[in-house]
């Protein structure tokens, strides 16, 4: 199956990042001040002052490969992420990523190699039981056989800020195509809620 990105939810957007720039001074939204507010949050993007972008939450459900869990992880800072668990649960749905740009028949071939790894998994289980091993180490340890292909649900959240790191490093022609598709696919949803426009606009620079 593909990956897939789902946005949840979110909080804030333009108004908030710019009340927050003006709560040094005066935090009422004047209309003169509602017209100033892309130019101003232009300002603070290309001049590192950042945190009143800190000040909104987008929240996503992404079904992703191995791989592009491991580009999330290392996010850290402004990031969180909860994710489908192999050790506490037998993964039951088999779910797996193979490339679209593979050869039909290579796509083809290697899943049949993918479906067959998930029946070892869980035959694994129950034969590592059977010889005396608790279910909890049976189910921990046998995921080590699972491959790079295999696909787990993540809960994954940004703060504004942080979220336009991301996409100034996974939404570039140089980064792995699956994450890159995922940050795209993000940035549209976000796009599509009409409360980030001047936001996203004023960090259109990290996309150079």
């Amino acid at each position: 199956m593909k990956n897939d990105v789902t946005l949840v939810g979110h909080y804030g957007g333009d108004i908030s990042h710019a009340q927050s720039a003006w709560t040094s001074t005066d935090r009422t939204l004047s209309e003169e001040r509602k017209n100033r507010m892309p130019a101003m949050l232009k300002f603070l993007a290309e001049n590192n002052h950042h945190t009143p972008f800190e000040k909104s939450y987008l929240h996503f459900v992404v079904v992703c490969d191995t791989a592009s869990h491991i580009h999330f992880l290392k996010h850290r800072i402004g990031v969180s992420v909860n994710a489908e668990s192999a050790r506490y649960k037998e993964l039951q749905d088999d779910k797996y990523y193979v490339p679209d740009d593979w050869p039909q028949w290579l796509q083809e071939s290697i899943e049949e190699d993918i479906k067959n790894t998930y029946n070892v998994y869980h035959t694994l289980i129950d034969h590592l039981e059977k010889e005396g091993i608790d279910r909890k180490r049976a189910k921990e340890s046998a995921r080590f056989i699972l491959p790079y292909a295999n696909q787990l649900t993540l809960d994954v959240g940004f703060n504004f800020r942080s979220f336009m790191h991301f996409q100034g490093l996974r939404n570039k022609p140089d980064a792995q195509r699956e994450i890159r598709e995922i940050a795209e696919e993000m940035l549209k949803l976000v796009k599509e809620t009409g409360e980030f426009d001047h936001s996203i606009e004023a960090f259109k620079f990290i996309f150079d």
